[in-house]
């Protein structure tokens, strides 16, 4: 039973001592790679995310992963992440395989119903967003996109024209906007 609440002082000292070694360096890490790696962009980003906290709770708790193990885990991860963004935004083949488009999910205030099929998004989840951004009525809606990051993105109706923030959401349920 003893077990289950204390191994042994060697176990906690270990669990410190990795902890602030592995902590510090995926830290250094971390900042040498810059603040693209923990945005929160797409699939690929929040993958590499969970890896890294993964790899930081194995190498605390399982006493068979040295910390130089961990360290090398964390710098391949960040070194993969940097060197698919970096291709990301040289080709644009490696970023459509990455990350998946916009979508628009409400134009010019009307429900674009097999783009929140094919997303898996209800009105009444559109609505709720469209409630945080203090728009009352759908007709007020110009544009509301389910972003790749999977965050909605809401343009009001404004006086101003066409939106120039659609040129990169696909458009082929609504009318084209120049």
């Amino acid at each position: 039973m003893e077990q289950f609440f204390f191994s042994s002082w060697t176990s906690i000292i270990r669990t410190l001592v990795i902890g602030l070694g592995a902590y510090s360096g995926l830290i250094l890490l971390l900042r040498l790679s810059g603040k693209r790696t923990l945005t929160k962009m797409n699939a690929f980003d929040l993958i590499v995310t969970v890896a890294l906290g993964s790899t930081l709770a194995t190498v605390l708790l399982n006493k068979s992963v040295p910390l130089a193990d961990g360290m090398t885990a964390f710098a391949l991860l960040i070194f993969l992440q940097y060197l698919i963004t970096w291709l990301s935004v040289r080709s644009k083949t490696i970023s459509n395989l990455v990350k998946s488009e916009p979508t628009l999910l409400v134009y010019q205030g009307a429900f674009l119903s097999a783009a929140l099929k094919a997303e898996r998004v209800t009105e009444a989840e559109i609505l709720a967003g469209l409630r945080e951004q203090g728009v009352a009525s759908m007709t007020d809606a110009a544009a509301v996109i389910l972003e790749t990051g999977g965050d909605l993105s809401i343009l009001k109706n404004t006086t101003h024209g066409p939106q120039s923030t659609l040129q990169d959401v696909p458009m082929s349920r609504a009318k084209k906007v120049s």
